[in-house]
């Protein structure tokens, strides 16, 4: 391995060729040490370090122990700012819906849940004329509100409402059906 020195003597000294030979060789260190404290990008965090020390390394002395100490006293430091931002951040998670206790099925889940068991018609037969049309296009069709009010005669808002009061209708018949079984 070359050091530093030899190579930038070589390309004449100039701080674009000594960046390249520090680049090369303390690059694989400082990703090796940005993985082993856990940074969530480290390949990106190396990239800082050496932006950071492209208009330092004019003024580095000792050598390549100079430049060595530099990048990794860069290095800690992305390491040490990044860390304190992971803690001032809130912790995020991915929102699992069977993970959360609020959650209850809605009057359409149960209403498929019922048609699967086969017993839909039977409930469906309770309801009005009308209200049985506004679930099966709304639900079982899964049409717009819009264009079941096209089909219905009716106005979105009719629409939206005759649904709600089924679905209110087909929920306590289901309740009382659970009932009579137990």
């Amino acid at each position: 391995m070359q050091s530093i020195e030899h190579e930038a003597e070589r390309s004449g000294q100039t701080d674009e060729s000594r960046f390249c030979a520090a680049y090369r060789e303390f690059s694989p260190g400082v990703l090796s040490y940005l993985r082993a404290r856990g940074v969530e990008d480290p390949e990106g965090l190396t990239q800082e370090v050496f932006l950071a020390l492209y208009p330092q390394l004019g003024d580095v002395h000792g050598g390549v122990k100079g430049v060595k100490s530099l990048v990794f006293s860069i290095a800690h430091g992305r390491y040490v700012d990044e860390y304190r931002r992971r803690l001032k951040a809130p912790r995020t998670t991915d929102y699992d819906p069977a993970q959360d206790p609020r959650c209850s099925s809605s009057a359409e889940d149960e209403l498929l849940a019922v048609e699967n068991s086969g017993s839909i018609k039977a409930l469906l037969n309770d309801l009005q004329q009308d209200q049985q049309e506004v679930i099966a296009l709304r639900i079982v069709a899964d049409l717009s509100v819009e264009t079941t009010a096209e089909i219905m005669g009716k106005t979105p808002g009719a629409i939206k409402q005759l649904q709600r009061r089924a679905l209110c209708r087909l929920r306590k018949l289901r309740t009382s059906l659970r009932e009579d079984r137990s």
